[in-house]
């Protein structure tokens, strides 16, 4: 039997999904983590990058510091915040490691968004009495909007991938199935859970991707 026949049974055999190792749960697990780090990331980036687009300054230098931080490999983050005191509060390190990866593409698109916002609908904004925050809520946020979705997206995508990593950290994830053909020497299932992560991604690209395509109208009815 041949790689890709091998890997079909696996993945059509009904006790690999099923139980706490199973793949259901272990997409659970995957799906949570990504979420969890998604939300943090947006939560630290998002407003970061909104206020300085508002403001105009200060942007530029928090976008080349993060992006500093893609040149530093996640795996390399997370081992040496397993050999701190982090590494001992259950998957704190992982979700760090994974936040930190994130924030860049996060916080990158948003700025870029705000300041590619019309300037002259923003002063018009202002003329019309508007303040500050009424800008930044009403005119610039919605038109800034397709930028940061594309943002979330690229940084939703990569932390599905990534979130792999959590099994060599002793997390859950879909990263265990692959773990576990490599001590099993099991080439089937290696490829399978790889199968299984980038499947997951291509539908979280889908998903975003349609938030993307609704984003310019509402931006436009905005204007």
């Amino acid at each position: 039997m041949n790689t890709l026949s091998a890997t079909w049974s696996w993945l059509t055999t009904a006790s690999h999904w099923s139980g706490p190792d199973g793949v259901w749960t272990r997409l659970g697990e995957h799906l949570y983590l990504t979420v969890v780090c998604l939300l943090i990331s947006c939560l630290i980036a998002l407003p970061v990058a909104l206020v300085l687009g508002h403001l105009g300054r200060g942007g530029a230098l928090a976008v080349n510091v993060s992006n500093i931080g893609r040149a530093v490999p996640t795996f390399a983050v997370l081992v040496l915040l397993l050999l701190t005191p982090i590494g001992t509060y259950g998957q704190w390190s992982t979700v760090i490691a994974l936040v930190l990866f994130a924030v860049p593409p996060l916080l990158t698109n948003a700025y870029v968004g705000m300041r590619e916002v019309d300037r002259d609908v923003v002063r018009a904004a202002r003329g019309m009495g508007m303040t500050g925050r009424q800008v930044l809520a009403g005119v610039e946020l919605p038109l800034a909007l397709p930028l940061i979705l594309t943002g979330v997206r690229i940084a939703a995508v990569q932390l599905v991938a990534t979130a792999t990593l959590a099994a060599l950290a002793g997390g859950g994830g879909l990263g265990r199935i692959i773990t576990a053909g490599f001590n099993l020497a099991s080439t089937p299932q290696v490829v399978a859970g790889a199968l299984l992560v980038a499947v997951l991604a291509l539908l979280v690209e889908c998903v975003f991707e349609a938030g993307r395509r609704v984003a310019p109208d509402r931006g436009r009815e905005a204007a």
